[in-house]
């Protein structure tokens, strides 16, 4: 199973930790990260390499070849509000996880055709993840 995790790069880092978690999390249940740079401390330098064009690129290609998109969305981000819509526009199952608290935008708690479910701690969260993953897997069989 291929996911993509989107997660706030130029809007803030300050959930680096947070993404980390997500991932390791999810490469333990066999999931291939397609989007694993999101937790690189140098990200900005290496995307500076590049076009913006490329970066587009790379990141629609990416979310295309998904099985599923999973945001962090409590940094609010555009970039990462454009990556749920293409998701959704694409028949993508999305889950959108933020910290209790966060103000979550309307536009993803209002959308019928994506999961959003706030967490407390680093346990519900991997419970929230889970159960998304295992809903999906069994829609697939």
């Amino acid at each position: 199973m291929k996911i993509f995790i989107a997660a706030s790069i130029r809007g803030g880092r300050q959930l680096i930790p947070t993404y980390v978690h997500i991932i390791r999390f999810l490469k333990s249940r066999n999931c291939t990260i397609m989007s694993e740079h999101v937790v690189s401390l140098i990200l900005e330098k290496e995307e500076a390499k590049i076009t913006e064009q490329e970066i587009f690129e790379k990141d629609i290609h990416w979310i295309e070849e998904s099985d599923y998109l999973i945001a962090e969305i409590t940094v609010p981000s555009i970039g990462v509000g454009y990556e749920i819509c293409h998701a959704v526009s694409h028949q993508k199952p999305v889950l959108c996880v933020y910290e209790n608290g966060a103000r979550a935008s309307a536009m993803v708690l209002g959308n019928e055709l994506i999961t959003a479910s706030p967490y407390s701690d680093k346990k519900q969260l991997e419970k929230i993840l889970q159960d998304f993953v295992e809903k999906n897997e069994k829609k697939e069989m």
